[in-house]
C-alpha cells in the first residue's frame, strides 16, 4: 500500500512566511463596547497637542539643553538622588537661555514630571517622548498627562498644613475635577468647597474614623476639623499651573486640555469597570491565561482593562516576569499585551533583549514600536533567533493547540527544507526542543517525515548526531 500524501525526497518546506503567533481558539464574541469619543467640542488631537506643547515649551527648551550641553554620559544632576541640575549646570543653562537661574529650575523640575528627563539613581537623561517631540503628538500629550498626574507636586503644597489632611485633599481632587468637567463651564469655588468637603468626609467614613464619645447631629456636623478652604485654593492653583484649569474671581474653568484629560480618566475608569472577561484583579500571568482564548480584540481589550488599572511602571514589571516563565503561549502574549502599553513600556523591552528568552520577542517588539511594518519585523531576527522563536512558538502550540496548527506551523519557519530546519533546530538549544519535535512527528501525516522528525527528537534527547 503506497501514501496517497505526495512526498517530496527532500521534504522541502513552502516559502518562508513571517513568524506565526502562538494561535487563540475562535470562541470568544467581540467585545461589545465601541471606541469612546471625546465630548463634543473636544479640540482635534493635534491641536490639543499644539497647547501642550506651548505649556511645556519652556521645560522642552531646558532639557534639549541639557541634553546638547552635557552629553551624554555625563552627570546633568547633582549627587542628592533626585537628579537636581547642579549649581553650575544651572547658571550654565540660564545664561545660554536667557533665563534666571530660578526659571531654569522651575522648568528642569517640569520636564522630569512630564517625563522630558529621566531620572536614574542621582543622573538623568533625555526621556523617550523628549526624543518624539516634534513629530510625534501622542508623545507630547503623554507628557502633559504625566505633568497633570503630578499636579501636587509642580505647586509647593502650604507648610503649616498636616501632610494627612494634605493626602486626603489630594485624593477627592479627581472627584472635583469630574464635577468640573461634567459643567462644562466655570464653577464657583464655594460651590467646589463644598464638593471637596463632602468628598473628604466620604474617605475618612470609609477609613472607619469614627470618633469616640458624643457626635453632634449629621445635619449639622462639621465635614472637616481643619479649613479645606487653603487646600482648595492650594490645589487649584497648582492645576492652573500646569495648564489644566484657570482661575480666578473666585471660579474654576477646566481648560480644553483639562477637559480632555479629565475625559480620558474617565474612560480609562469605565474600561477597567467593564474588563471583558473579568479579569482585571488578577496577576498578570493568570490575566494573560484569562485571554488565552480570546479574540484579538476582545484580548486587546482586556490587556487595556488590566492596564488602566494600575501603574504602567508594575503593569510592565508583572508582564516581563510573566513572559520569563516556563509557558511560552503566556511568553507571546504578555509581548501582546506590551503593544497595548505603547512607548512607555520601550525602555524595559530594550533592557530584556539581552536575556536568551525573550531576545527574539523583544526585538520584534522594538522593531514594530519603531516604525517596521508587523508582517516584515521577522526580517531583525538573525537565523538563530528566528529558529529559537520558531522552537518556542511550536512549544505554545503544542501546549494549547491542536495538532493540525503544529503541522501548519511548518510554514513559518525560516528554513527551506526540513532537513535545514531540524539540524538548525537541534542546534539552537532550545529547553523545549525535544517536546515540540516528538509532538510534531505525532501531528503529521507524512510517515517520512515524522520519522525524519522523530530522528531528530532522539539525537537531541541522547546527544546523539
Amino acid at each position: 500500500m503506497t501514501s496517497r500524501i505526495p512526498r517530496d525526497s527532500r521534504l522541502r518546506l513552502v516559502r518562508p512566511r513571517p513568524l506565526a503567533a502562538a494561535p487563540r481558539a475562535m470562541t470568544q464574541r467581540p467585545s461589545r463596547r465601541p471606541a469612546p469619543r471625546p465630548p463634543e467640542g473636544t479640540p482635534a488631537q493635534a491641536e490639543l497637542a499644539r497647547m501642550a506643547r506651548s505649556l511645556l515649551a519652556g521645560a522642552a527648551r531646558v532639557a534639549h539643553w541639557a541634553d546638547a550641553a552635557l552629553g551624554p554620559g555625563r552627570d546633568a544632576g547633582q549627587h542628592d538622588g533626585k537628579a537636581a541640575l547642579s549649581d553650575a549646570s544651572a547658571e550654565r543653562a540660564a545664561a545660554s537661555l536667557g533665563l534666571s537661574t530660578a526659571q531654569v529650575r522651575a522648568e528642569w523640575d517640569t520636564a522630569r514630571l512630564a517625563g522630558l528627563v529621566e531620572v536614574h539613581g542621582d543622573s538623568a537623561r533625555p526621556g523617550w517622548r523628549l526624543r518624539a517631540w516634534d513629530r510625534d503628538d501622542s508623545a507630547v500629550l503623554r507628557g502633559w498627562v504625566a505633568l497633570f498626574d503630578a499636579w501636587s507636586l509642580a505647586h509647593p503644597e502650604p507648610a503649616e498644613h498636616e501632610g494627612a489632611t494634605v493626602a486626603e485633599v489630594v485624593s477627592a481632587m479627581p472627584q472635583v475635577l469630574s464635577f468640573l468637567q461634567l459643567s462644562a463651564g466655570p464653577v464657583p469655588v464655594e460651590q467646589l468647597l463644598d464638593l471637596l468637603e463632602q468628598r473628604v468626609t466620604e474617605l475618612r467614613t470609609e477609613r472607619c474614623e469614627i470618633p469616640y464619645g458624643p457626635q453632634p447631629d449629621p445635619d449639622h456636623a462639621q465635614p472637616r476639623d481643619t479649613p479645606l478652604d487653603p487646600l482648595l485654593d492650594w490645589s487649584l492653583r497648582a492645576l492652573a499651573s500646569v495648564g489644566a484649569l484657570t482661575y480666578g474671581d473666585a471660579q474654576a474653568t477646566l481648560t480644553p486640555l483639562g477637559s480632555w484629560a479629565v475625559w480620558v480618566k474617565l474612560e480609562q475608569i469605565c474600561v477597567a469597570a467593564q474588563s471583558p472577561a473579568g479579569n482585571i484583579e488578577a496577576v498578570a500571568e493568570e490575566m494573560l491565561r484569562g485571554c488565552a482564548q480570546l479574540r484579538p480584540k476582545a484580548a486587546r481589550d482586556e490587556y487595556r482593562a488590566w492596564l488602566a488599572a494600575r501603574p504602567v511602571g508594575s503593569a510592565v514589571t508583572e508582564l516581563l516576569g510573566a513572559a520569563r516563565g516556563e509557558d511560552a503561549l503566556l511568553r507571546g502574549l504578555a509581548f501582546e499585551a506590551l503593544r497595548v502599553v505603547g512607548a512607555p513600556a520601550e525602555p524595559d523591552v530594550r533592557a530584556v533583549a539581552d536575556e536568551p528568552t525573550l531576545r527574539p520577542y523583544a526585538l520584534l517588539w522594538l522593531a514594530v514600536h519603531d516604525g517596521a511594518d508587523p508582517e516584515d519585523a521577522h526580517e531583525v531576527l538573525t537565523r538563530e533567533e528566528a529558529t529559537w522563536l520558531w522552537v518556542d512558538t511550536a512549544a505554545a502550540v503544542a501546549d494549547h493547540g491542536e495538532a493540525p496548527l503544529l503541522v501548519r506551523h511548518l510554514e513559518s519557519a525560516v528554513q527551506p527544507t526540513v532537513p535545514m530546519l531540524l539540524d538548525e533546530v537541534r542546534a539552537v538549544g532550545h529547553p523545549r526542543t525535544v517536546q515540540v519535535l516528538v509532538a510534531l512527528a505525532a501531528a503529521h501525516p507524512d510517515p517520512a517525515l515524522a520519522k525524519a522528525v522523530r530522528r531528530a527528537a532522539f539525537q537531541v534527547h541522547t546527544g546523539g548526531s
